[in-house]
């Protein structure tokens, strides 16, 4: 009877162990995945920050590509004021686009591209966007693990339990993988 009681308490604590090194991993790839988050909304919020500057330079050569501006601007607030990762994924999308776009110009006004304060938030736009794209790199491998801790067996018992939730990749939404219809 003895070893049956020793038996039992063994396997208990067993269990118990392994719940709180699986709860303790989980916790830790959320984490990590929160990280990736705050590294890709560090370089969002970067980019957001050079478009006024952009934006301004542009006016001064291509006045009458106000609709271009405003999109750009109007995309930047978007991103701005958006509340869920959800949302500011959505929303860069649509800076990216706008983006491109405004970019595009330089080609039609050689003046713009030869001044030197547009070529210097060209580069910094276009490093920024390699950065983000790095980002969005890592955080859809920081879910891509975490999400498989989630839903695979038996993690996914304690995940349950505990009310741990599969997370949503950033992806490139339709508009972003068009490429920009630039008409002059």
């Amino acid at each position: 009877m003895n070893y049956i009681v020793i038996a039992i308490i063994v396997v208990l604590v067993l269990l118990i162990l392994y719940v709180i090194s699986t709860y303790n991993g989980l916790v830790s790839l959320r984490n990590k995945k929160d990280d990736q988050w705050s590294q890709i909304d560090v370089q969002l919020k970067r980019r957001a920050d050079l478009i006024p500057n952009l934006v301004e330079i542009v006016k001064g050569y291509a006045k009458h590509e106000s609709e271009t501006l405003e999109k750009v601007i109007e995309a930047r607030n978007t991103y701005m004021t958006a509340k869920t990762p959800e949302e500011e994924m959505k929303a860069s999308g649509e800076v990216t686009q706008a983006l491109n776009k405004l970019l595009a110009l330089s080609e039609a006004y050689p003046e713009l591209k030869a001044n030197e304060n547009f070529l210097g938030l060209q580069k910094d736009v276009s490093d920024t966007e390699d950065k983000i794209s790095y980002a969005r790199q890592f955080y859809n491998d920081s879910v891509l693990t975490y999400n498989n801790k989630v839903q695979m067996f038996p993690s996914n018992l304690v995940a349950g339990i505990f009310h741990f939730t599969k997370a949503t990749f950033f992806e490139a939404s339709d508009s972003d993988k068009e490429v920009p219809k630039i008409s002059f």
